[in-house]
Order: structure tokens, then C-alpha cells, then sequence
């Protein structure tokens, strides 16, 4: 029997994607509610085809359309996951079992999120990336700074973890990723000017090696091979890009 689980999707243009989502889900939860700001391409039916509810909105950033996605939900527990992530079996388990027996003092639960490239996980590379995607319904909120949103429990109570992976296909080509990086960069710099962060040189030189090497060294990504190392690349060009922004927007106009 499903769990008195929601699970809670953001989306737009994912048809090549979301199904399999959908499908990782399929039994597990009891209701599944989609924030969709604009789909052409067939998303929306494959979605409400697995009898899932479709809400239409327009964009709101990615903060404020995951907290929209969230409070749509009407179950006692819920999942969110983005419209490229996928519950592995692993994973599956563990909510099952979580939510079958979940004390009541337990108000939230982090998953690693893992990438995925050409089929193959990347098992260094931004791992561990433990994120807290499975809550209590009214338990915790959206927060952070565009594009870099953040789950967090509202009573500061710490959550527990689940055992497997949310497998994230975030992209096909390390080319791809890099065209996603620029516009992360112009949302994060935009957002850090916005609260007064101002940029500096210093940073522009530091911040970008610094990148590569947490990538490649600390997680020592380099044991990926050369996906490992590409990882660590887009990482540093993210951080260069954003930096130059914020620089730049740091610089009165004349």
C-alpha cells in the first residue's frame, strides 16, 4: 500500500526525464503534486497519466516554486525531488521503512544525492551531497539564495539520514553543464548583491582554484577519471564566472 507520502516536483519541459521519476515513486507514495511553470512538450500529460495533480504557475525562482510544490501537498510526509532525479531501490527501501516506523521526535530525513554520467555514477565528485528532502508536512521551509535553494527544518531539530541514493542526471555533456553554469552564476551574484555582498579581486583569484582543488583533492574526484576531473573543471568556472559577476556588479556605474 502507498505511504501517506506526497512528492513534490518542480518542472518544466521534462519529458525526457520526468517519466522516469515518476516511475521510482510509483507505489511508494500517495499523492504526487507538480508545480509546472510552462510545459510544451508533453510533461504535464505524462505527469497527470500517472494520476498525478498538476498545478500551473509562472516561474518564481526556484526557491519560492519548490516552497509553492511543497505546500501543495497534502499528505503527512513530504518527498521533494527535482524532475532529473530518480529514487534508486536502495533508497526506496529506506523510506519505506522510515515512514513505517518513523518516531514521532524525527521531523525530517537528508538523502545523498548522487550525479550520474553516461550511466555511470560519479562516486567522489560532490559526494557526499547530503540534502534534506524528506519531511513532515508543515515541518520545514524553503530558503537560501537562487539558484542554490535549501531545505531546512523550522524547528533547528537535526534530521537523520537514509541509506541509497537519489540518482541526479542533471546533464548529458560537461558542455551542457558549463551553458547551465552561466546562468546559476548570474542568479547567485545577483542574489549575493541583493543582500550586500559585494565582490573583490582577492576572490576572483582565490575562489576558482579553490573550487578545483576541494573537487579534486579533498573529494578526490580524481578518482572518477576524467569525468572526475571535468567535474572539478565546471566547479572552478562556475566560481569564476560568479566572482567576475559580482565584481562587476560591485562597481558603481558611471
Amino acid at each position: 500500500m502507498p505511504l501517506p507520502l506526497s512528492v513534490a516536483i518542480v518542472c518544466k519541459n521534462n519529458a525526457s526525464s520526468i517519466g522516469a521519476t515518476l516511475d521510482s515513486v510509483a507505489g511508494l507514495a500517495d499523492e504526487i503534486v507538480a508545480i509546472d511553470s510552462g510545459s510544451t512538450d508533453g510533461t504535464i500529460e505524462l505527469i497527470e497519466a500517472r494520476g498525478g495533480n498538476v498545478i500551473r504557475s509562472e516561474w518564481l525562482g526556484h526557491i519560492r516554486t519548490k516552497q509553492l510544490a511543497m505546500e501543495a501537498a497534502q499528505r503527512d510526509w513530504v518527498l521533494s525531488i527535482d524532475s532529473d532525479e530518480v529514487v534508486l531501490p536502495a533508497l526506496r527501501d529506506s523510506i519505506a521503512a522510515a515512514l513505517s516506523g518513523a518516531a514521532t521526535a524525527v521531523r525530517g530525513f537528508e538523502i545523498n544525492r548522487k550525479v550520474y554520467y553516461r550511466g555511470k555514477p560519479l562516486d567522489f565528485a560532490w559526494q557526499p551531497e547530503w540534502r534534506l528532502r524528506l519531511v513532515r508536512r508543515g515541518a520545514a521551509r524553503w530558503g537560501g539564495i537562487d539558484p542554490h535553494d535549501v531545505l531546512s527544518l523550522i524547528d533547528g531539530s537535526a534530521p537523520a539520514r537514509l541509506a541509497g541514493d537519489l540518482r541526479h542526471d542533471s546533464f548529458a555533456t560537461f558542455a551542457e553543464h558549463l551553458g547551465k553554469q552561466v546562468g546559476y552564476s548570474r542568479l547567485s551574484a545577483e542574489g549575493l548583491l541583493a543582500r550586500g555582498v559585494r565582490g573583490s579581486p582577492w576572490r576572483l583569484l582565490t575562489s576558482p582554484p579553490g573550487a578545483f582543488l576541494k573537487q579534486l583533492v579533498l573529494k578526490q574526484a580524481w578518482r572518477d577519471g576524467v569525468p572526475g576531473w571535468l567535474a572539478a573543471g565546471t566547479q572552478a568556472a562556475g566560481s569564476l564566472m560568479k566572482h567576475m559577476m559580482l565584481l562587476e556588479g560591485s562597481r558603481p556605474r558611471r
